[in-house]
């Protein structure tokens, strides 16, 4: 499926310019929730592009350098502090209001994977299972994860008991067993099932 072929259609309905919105990290037990917005340049077509959870990591990388060489990038990232203050939902709408203010370009069309931003004053479209169907929701959701991926490795540096490096904070085995060894440390969601139980301890 030609994932550009999609956000062509919005541009023959009279669209001049339009960005997809995406994240990564909204499920994790730690970290923080990063967003991306998207907006192609002109006449652009990068082979390969589809959801990133779809694409090995070196695909991501490479991908992810192609999309900062032909398109307009905004990233927005929400700390755990604030996700656990205000709750995932607000917080991932946050990260991707700050993305599109930090795009650098006006557009007239927000394509956004399954949420709406009534606060942003712009048409959008809130497009289920959008990284599937849209290059530009999909080149956000590439953007996002490298972006976020890159954090939690640094973060590994800090914190390498827990195996960020590899889990990238969410909760598999490896991670829920060292939780439950090491307890919380500073990047963990307070707010989350089960770190939220550990805290009682």
């Amino acid at each position: 499926m030609n994932l550009f072929a999609f956000d062509e259609y919005f541009l023959a309905q009279g669209y001049s310019s339009i960005a997809g919105i995406d994240e990564a990290g909204r499920g994790c037990l730690a970290g923080p929730v990063v967003a991306a917005c998207v907006s192609f340049r002109d006449n652009v077509f990068i082979e390969g592009i589809k959801d990133s959870k779809e694409l090995t990591a070196e695909q991501r990388e490479s991908l992810f350098d192609q999309i900062i060489s032909n398109a307009f990038v905004g990233i927005g990232i929400i700390d755990v502090e604030l996700i656990d203050r205000i709750n995932i939902l607000e917080a991932t709408r946050l990260a991707m209001i700050k993305a599109y203010k930090n795009l650098g370009r006006k557009v007239e069309l927000l394509l956004i994977d399954a949420l709406s931003l009534p606060e942003l004053k712009i048409s959008q479209r809130a497009i289920t299972k959008g990284d599937q169907k849209s290059a530009s929701i999909a080149s956000a959701s590439i953007i996002a994860k490298v972006t976020r991926d890159r954090i939690m490795k640094n973060y590994h540096e800090k914190y390498c008991q827990y195996g960020f490096e590899r889990n990238k904070g969410y909760a598999t085995k490896e991670h829920l067993q060292a939780l439950k060894k090491f307890g919380p440390c500073p990047i963990h969601r307070k707010s989350f099932s089960p770190v939220r139980e550990l805290m009682l301890f």
